[in-house]
């Protein structure tokens, strides 16, 4: 594949090397940003739910979409929407973006931070069954870079505990688990449509809720707590029972979102093809890649490529970066961070692997070539 499909845009200037990320925003979404514009809304309005009626009809199934301005924003109603309150614990990832745990601060709920499954970096399911007690309320999972957890063990732990399943899925827009799309199985699912994820609006995320009869509570703390459609109708009793927050979703970002919905599957298939390739050439015995493409069980929809370097991953970081490609850890264990309490001293996994891993770049301005040009610095040694 000497260019790539998607390319609408000039690929990558050799001059300026290969980064980590690039946002991929379609050219249609100039037309249909400049159409909003133009009209009344650029608030919450009718491309709001434009956008949330495509996103459902592609990957949600009966699930109830609920846009918002952020994955976090999701993540902090998803977990209000499970009734978490203050002092529950919840089992969450160690590995993952601070956003996934940090609302339950918020909420002065207590994270219980799980192992990582060394083959994909996903929750270690057998060290979450051994930290549910009496006082856990959920169970959060990350399907890390778009490789889904193992759904029919996470669910069935919580049929047999009576826990919630929250997915986020900030990774894996398009991934499927069992030919099954992630955003159909869990209680709650939460997309990120920030800037470099598979999908963009320029920031924005979404909540897929399972119980229909949730989503008009979501509506409400969505917006302060109020019902806009009682209130645009007239018919608003002009009182708060609850506490709500901002958390909507404009036009204006959509506008964007409507655009990349429109080429979305063709997208999700380009990465993982771009993955494949990375898979195909990348021979050295000295690292191992993170998940697969697919497998009989699941369907990777790629948002990154991760390996695991058998040793002096700094002096392969500086290789690269004379080569002109950039790498980085990305996302962190989460122990790391004060805020959370501290390091803890029950995750082996993650302690073998902490100094080990690390993001290649793969993203949309990118051919097989950039592909293999990594693949051969790598295999070169270090």
């Amino acid at each position: 594949m000497k260019s790539n499909p998607m390319n609408e845009y000039p690929l990558l200037n050799e001059s300026e090397g290969i980064p980590l990320f690039y946002p991929h925003v379609p050219k249609a979404a100039i037309t249909e940003v400049a159409d909003t514009l133009a009209g009344r809304w650029i608030g919450q309005g009718p491309k709001v739910e434009k956008f949330e009626g495509m996103f459902q009809q592609a990957f949600l199934g009966m699930h109830s979409p609920l846009a918002v301005g952020s994955g976090t924003d999701a993540l902090h109603l998803a977990y209000l929407l499970s009734d978490i309150s203050f002092d529950d614990e919840v089992i969450v990832p160690v590995f993952t973006c601070t956003a996934t745990n940090l609302p339950l601060l918020y909420i002065g709920a207590k994270p219980i931070f799980a192992d990582i499954d060394p083959l994909t970096m996903n929750l270690s399911i057998k060290d979450v069954e051994r930290k549910i007690t009496k006082k856990t309320k959920a169970i959060v999972c990350v399907d890390y870079g778009g490789v889904p957890n193992n759904y029919d063990l996470l669910n069935s732990l919580c049929q047999q505990h009576g826990l919630k399943l929250i997915s986020d899925a900030a990774h894996s827009i398009g991934s499927k688990y069992k030919d099954i799309y992630s955003g159909q199985l869990a209680d709650f699912t939460i997309y990120s449509f920030q800037a470099i994820k598979t999908l963009t609006t320029g920031d924005g995320g979404l909540l897929a809720i399972k119980d229909e009869s949730l989503l008009e509570k979501g509506k409400r703390l969505r917006w302060f707590g109020i019902d806009r459609v009682a209130k645009q109708g007239g018919i608003w009793e002009n009182d708060i029972l609850e506490i709500g927050y901002k958390y909507q979703m404009n036009d204006i970002a959509a506008s964007i979102g409507i655009a990349g919905m429109g080429e979305i599957h063709s997208v999700i298939q380009v990465r993982n093809e771009l993955f494949k390739t990375y898979e195909k050439y990348l021979t050295s015995d000295r690292i191992q890649i993170i998940g697969k493409s697919s497998t009989e069980e699941y369907f990777n929809s790629a948002w990154l490529i991760t390996i695991i370097v058998d040793s002096n991953r700094v002096e392969l970081m500086k290789k690269l970066r004379e080569c002109g490609i950039e790498s980085a850890q990305v996302h962190y264990r989460n122990d790391r961070y004060s805020v959370f309490g501290g390091r803890r001293t029950d995750l082996t996994n993650m302690d073998d692997l902490e100094e080990r891993y690390l993001v290649l770049p793969l993203h949309l301005r990118m051919t097989q070539e950039h592909i293999i040009q990594i693949c051969d610095v790598i295999n070169a040694g270090w």
